[in-house]
Order: structure tokens, then C-alpha cells, then sequence
């Protein structure tokens, strides 16, 4: 699948828009809302993962994704701000954010910087030597942290699969109804996440 075409959206709309993110079983709630909110570029080492694993498959198609919006003279390490997409044959368009990070305090004080969203583009950033950009959010309330642990042993943990096995631990969550703790970046955004062709959401 083509992008046939990309409207680039500044800086200012996209930490605006952030603002506008509500929790996906809370409609009424901000999560962002008063939290500082900034484009930072850094190095995959200072960000930690989440998630497990990385799948071979959503590598290819983020690839595939980064050198189509090179066609179109866009970086996809460093949107400066969030791009709309509209795919060929898709009927709607898809908005591209940069990967989210959250800051996030643990039980023992240690701090971290959570790949929230965009796990697999944070991946191949690391493959192919690059700083990339994020948005990077700090200030989040504290009784709605992101709702899993970041893994303690950082991208050593994380495994490239091509697929993932029945029982395959993912993430380990924080609370027992963990979608409560889920952003809806769909609130604020259109199809963040939906259908992309080859270009499906990579974690």
C-alpha cells in the first residue's frame, strides 16, 4: 500500500491535541492535561520498554512505512509535530504520532522513561543507529501511571519473534483490570492505531 498523500500537522497542534487524550474507560478524564508535554530527541538507551517482545513482521512494515514517507520527504524518526495519512485504497485517513513516553516513578524511586506507544518504530531506531524523536510526557497523575512495569532488564528483555506463542508473557501489568489504566489516543487523533495495510500499528 502507497500513501498517495500527507498533511503535517506543527508542533503546537500535536501537544494540543495530546491535551486532549482521554483515559479509554474514563471519557471524562484528561490524562495529559496538565502534564509538560515536549518533542525530545533520545537515545533508544535511555527510553525502557514494556513490552517483551518485538515482531519480525511489524519491523518490515515500519520499515516499509519509514522509507514511504521518505518518498514523501518526511523522517519517520523525526516528524517535528504528527503527520495525517492517506493510504491507497483506504478509506480514511490515518494519523502518525511520534512514539509516546511517559516518565514514570516505581515503588523503589527509580525512574524511568516508558515507551508507551510505538514500540516497534523505538526498535528500529535502535537497529539502525539513529536518536529518535518522541514526545515526551512528564507530570502524569501518579494514580494513573502507564499500565505496565517497565522490564528490568531493559532492551536485553525483549525478543524479536515472528510470533508469539499461547501464554507468551507480554507486558507485565500493574493492576488486575489493566485496560482502566489505557490511553485513547482515538479520542483526540483519528485511526491512531486502525487499519494501515501494510502499515498496521506496531506496538
Amino acid at each position: 500500500m502507497k500513501i498517495t498523500r500527507v498533511v503535517h500537522h506543527p508542533p503546537a497542534e500535536l501537544v494540543e491535541r495530546l491535551r486532549r487524550v482521554t483515559m479509554l474507560a474514563d471519557p471524562q478524564c484528561y490524562i495529559y492535561r496538565e502534564a509538560f508535554i515536549s518533542l525530545e530527541k533520545i537515545h533508544t538507551n535511555y527510553l525502557a520498554p514494556a513490552q517483551t517482545y518485538v515482531l519480525s513482521g511489524e519491523l518490515a512494515k515500519v520499515r516499509e512505512l519509514k522509507w514511504e514517507l521518505a518518498r514523501h520527504g518526511l523522517d519517520l524518526f523525526c516528524l517535528n509535530g504528527y503527520v495525517t495519512l492517506y493510504l491507497e485504497g483506504a478509506q480514511e485517513p490515518v494519523d502518525l504520532l511520534p512514539p509516546v513516553v511517559e516518565e514514570s516513578i516505581e515503588a523503589d524511586g527509580s525512574v524511568f522513561h516508558i515507551v508507551c506507544d510505538g514500540m516497534h518504530r523505538v526498535y528500529l531506531a535502535r537497529l539502525e543507529w539513529v536518536v529518535p524523536q518522541v514526545v515526551f510526557i512528564r507530570g502524569v497523575p501518579r494514580e494513573k501511571p502507564y499500565y505496565a512495569y517497565p522490564l528490568p532488564g531493559g532492551w536485553s528483555q525483549v525478543i524479536l519473534r515472528e510470533d508469539l506463542p499461547p501464554g507468551f508473557v507480554k507486558k507485565w501489568h500493574r493492576v488486575r483490570d489493566y485496560k482502566s489504566l489505557y490511553r485513547n489516543f482515538n479520542s483526540a487523533f483519528t485511526n491512531v492505531g486502525g487499519p494501515r495495510g501494510r502499515f498496521t500499528k506496531e506496538g
